[in-house]
């Protein structure tokens, strides 16, 4: 057999099990506090959907000014996102405040 053969084979084989992975990315929904009935919707639908496509999903709220010292209100809009979901995601990290900024990861039900 000739050795550039199957060096060319090798390649081909290693080029087509490369096409078929899929690589699970993180998508990212920001979203306030203060958020309202119709934008939870809407974020909601679409949170839906990148876990459905197989991604990983993280929300972040951001806190503007004086509102981190009511991060409870972040919270429960967190844990309406997690309810909402809970269907077809579970929660891999659990409601975490880093600076002004806090966020939940979510992932596809095995």
């Amino acid at each position: 057999m000739n050795y550039g053969k199957y060096k060319f084979e090798q390649a081909k084989k290693e080029k087509e099990a490369k096409k078929k992975q899929k690589a699970i990315e993180v998508k990212e929904i920001r979203i306030t506090p203060n958020i309202e009935q119709h934008d939870f919707e809407f974020k909601a639908k679409n949170a839906r959907k990148f876990i459905e496509d197989g991604n990983k999903l993280k929300i972040t709220i951001k806190f503007k000014g004086r509102e981190v010292n009511n991060s409870k209100l972040g919270e429960d809009v967190l844990n309406k996102f997690i309810e909402n979901l809970s269907d077809i995601a579970i929660v891999e990290k659990q409601p975490k405040l880093e600076g002004k900024n806090m966020f939940i990861m979510l992932s596809k039900k095995a």
